[in-house]
């Protein structure tokens, strides 16, 4: 797959770190694949450290702050060597760029580390259009999509216009926006797990709007959202499909969806 016009940003030589994420890599390994996929086409010299762990999200939000701090500081150690560090999630890359310097301020020895590696984190789509100056894809999708918004890609990030521009991009997509795409999903995180009664309520509203949309397949760029509305769209009999955004993207949306078997 090669990207059209135009030609992206000064790419030539520039190293990045792709940041798999912890559901990535264990529940969803084929989101990770299209993100190297779109990256390489958009001509990143790419490396996936294997000393990366997780961000250190969970820990931080439970306030557990000194495991979080060991986390930030071996995410920082694998990956402030590169030139760009990319994550195919709004919540990782929101943990790295927004709190790790908060997080690690009273530590000289890491401070500026922790300052330097968030000023150059990027979610993956975001990334793509706004850094590397990607306006299409050559990809090819048929059917009906709706996009949903997750708080962190959003509020922390400012990711909105991007994945729908390269959505546009992309022939057969047929993009029909659900009402409040924006209103969070119920995930958070460790909070559906500590209020699971209010999660479910929460994501039951959402996958109404999702139905009323009339698309065939949900999409979004963060795993945790993705897994929970698919899990209540299954449990509700829904024949709708969730996808993370970067398998439409990279052309790499033929296999099972998420909380689909594989059949093997």
């Amino acid at each position: 797959m090669n990207f059209a016009s135009p030609t992206p940003k000064d790419t030539k030589g520039k190293r990045v770190g792709l940041f798999v994420t912890c559901l990535v890599d264990l529940f969803r390994p084929t989101v990770g694949f299209a993100a190297v996929k779109l990256l390489e086409d958009a001509g990143f010299e790419l490396e996936v450290p294997r000393d990366q762990t997780c961000c250190g999200q969970p820990a931080y939000n439970s306030g557990d702050k000194d495991d979080a701090k060991a986390l930030a500081k071996q995410v920082i150690k694998a990956f402030e060597g590169y030139d760009y560090i990319v994550a195919p999630s709004g919540s990782c890359t929101g943990m790295i760029r927004k709190h790790y310097p908060s997080l690690l301020a009273d530590e000289p020895e890491w401070a500026d580390r922790a300052v330097a590696v968030a000023g150059k984190t990027y979610e993956l789509v975001s990334f793509l259009v706004d850094i590397a100056g990607i306006e299409k894809v050559s990809s090819h999708f048929t059917g009906t999509v709706t996009y949903h918004d997750s708080c962190s890609g959003l509020r922390e990030l400012g990711i909105k216009d991007q994945p729908r521009k390269l959505l546009a991009s992309v022939p057969g997509v047929d993009l029909k926006e659900m009402k409040d795409s924006d209103v969070c999903c119920g995930f958070g995180g460790t909070f559906s797990v500590k209020y699971p009664d209010i999660s479910n309520a929460i994501v039951s509203k959402k996958t109404k709007t999702i139905t009323d949309a009339g698309a065939g397949t949900l999409l979004a760029g963060d795993m945790g959202c993705l897994m929970n509305m698919a899990g209540k769209l299954k449990r509700d009999g829904s024949a709708i499909q969730v996808r993370h955004i970067a398998e439409v993207l990279a052309d790499m949306a033929d296999g099972p969806a998420i909380g689909e078997k594989s059949g093997r």
